[in-house]
């Protein structure tokens, strides 16, 4: 279990973690909520469903990280339109989805890494410093969505293509002296975590 996840009853997973790791996992779910913001909170008086409905905004975000995670609806990776569809149009149909759509993805992405938090939170380490965190089918899928949500923000701080993600990329050949190094190591490291997790919850 050391390292990786595996299948508990019940639909759930649980892995072992030792001190330094659930320091590095909480601390990352908390830049995470930093980074995605406070939710809005309904001001005295106000009706709280009128949240619900608020339009979020129609352009993407500034902060490339934040344009990863909530990127545009339509068009590929290139920017270019779908036949029969011109880029004004484009523009104008991604607008209209991200304004009614990225309020509630945002709430859901923070949702996600507030479970993170918790768990770790919950966690009591054993004489030697690990604990084993036991998640539910739910606690699972918010994890899931946490980790891949991280490891798009350091994939995108860092640059990352997917040829350097290859077993000879050269994610795997940095030199200790690279200052990037750390990040790199965690970004790996959450990629096999999460690999871990999606394969405890498949039939």
């Amino acid at each position: 279990m050391a390292g990786h996840f595996e299948a508990t009853p019940g639909g759930g997973a649980a892995v072992a973690l030792d001190e330094v790791e659930i320091s590095i996992l909480r601390s990352l779910a908390v830049q995470l909520l930093e980074l995605i913001g406070p939710g809005d909170t309904p001001a005295e008086g106000e009706d709280p469903l009128a949240a619900l409905f608020a339009e979020g905004p129609s352009k993407p975000p500034s902060d490339p990280a934040l344009a990863r995670l909530f990127p545009d609806a339509y068009g590929g990776p290139d920017g270019s339109a779908p036949e029969g569809t011109s880029e004004e149009e484009l523009r104008e149909l991604s607008a209209e989805f991200r304004r009614f759509t990225e309020m509630d993805l945002r709430s859901r992405k923070r949702e996600d890494a507030l479970a993170v938090v918790r768990t770790l939170d919950a966690l009591s380490p054993a004489g030697d410093g690990a604990a084993v965190l036991t998640l539910t089918a739910l606690e699972c899928r918010a994890w899931l969505g946490a980790l891949n949500d991280l490891r798009l923000t350091i994939g995108t701080r860092l640059e990352v293509s997917d040829e350097d993600e290859g077993e000879n990329g050269s994610l795997y050949r940095l030199p200790d002296s690279d200052p990037r190094k750390p990040m790199v190591m965690a970004y790996l490291w959450l990629g096999a975590l999460q690999e871990t997790l999606v394969e405890t919850l498949m039939p």
